[in-house]
């Protein structure tokens, strides 16, 4: 493996570079705006649930008052067909005009009483008229706040990703001179210690797991030339020595 101190040292500003890379995507994916746009969907998911009972109530009002002005249109035919022949003079029979006046009187009472029948229906689906408009008014208020809240969303992913676009161009720029071997090693480690495959030697302690190495394997990497590839002890992530000692 073709390691180098330069390499070594590029890889630090490579780990930079990926670790300022992950901090953007973890603020892209966690946007406090992605929970005001879900508080708002649940809203608008509530008063599209309410709705849809008040429409369903306001549906079977209709339905009877449909019914019921149907019946009335057919009473007030059969009204206005038996005082024809009431009063039209075709029918001369006593008893016949007799059977006839007490048909349109009990016509009429049925008359009268679908048309209170009807009064009442609409008096009940008045205030079902109201709560849709009125529900009607809060879902429209509701996709307007959430199409600004989506909008704010994509703006400030735009900028995020236009920062995650100069950090993988300078990371390109960095790794370009690491050897492919030592890169894809830094890239398992990486994978396998959340994010960090590089860290500095300081002091005798790990800068990515904050843990000092035992004494001899501090005397063995003393020893070792300043290119050397060497790993910690404890979590197994490349170690950088910027003076060349421990």
């Amino acid at each position: 493996m073709a390691v180098t101190a330069e390499g070594l040292q590029a890889l630090l500003v490579v780990q930079a570079h990926d670790t300022a890379a992950d901090q953007l995507r973890h603020r892209r994916a966690t946007l406090p705006e992605r929970a005001s746009l879900a508080a708002v969907e649940g809203r608008v998911a509530a008063a599209e649930q309410e709705a849809a009972g008040e429409a369903e109530a306001l549906g079977a009002v209709t339905r009877r008052q449909r019914r019921l002005e149907d019946e009335l249109a057919t009473v007030e035919a059969k009204v206005a067909s038996t005082e024809a022949q009431l009063y039209g003079g075709s029918v001369r029979a006593l008893r016949e005009l007799q059977a006839l006046q007490e048909e349109v009187e009990a016509l009429g009472r049925r008359r009268s009483d679908l048309e209170d029948a009807v009064l009442e229906v609409l008096t009940e689906r008045e205030p079902l008229d109201a709560a849709l408009a009125a529900l009607d008014d809060r879902r429209l208020a509701l996709y307007g706040e959430a199409a600004g809240v989506r909008s704010a969303i994509a703006e400030a992913e735009a900028a995020l990703d236009a920062e995650l676009a100069v950090e993988a161009g300078a990371r390109r720029e960095a790794a370009a001179g690491i050897a492919a071997d030592l890169l894809a090693r830094y890239e398992r480690l990486r994978s396998a210690n959340q994010g960090v495959g590089v860290a500095r030697l300081r002091n005798g302690r790990c800068d990515g797991c904050h843990l000092s190495l035992p004494a001899t394997e501090l005397d063995r990497i003393r020893h070792e030339p300043p290119h050397a590839l060497v790993h910690c002890d404890h979590c197994g992530r490349i170690l950088v020595r910027p003076d060349g000692s421990p």
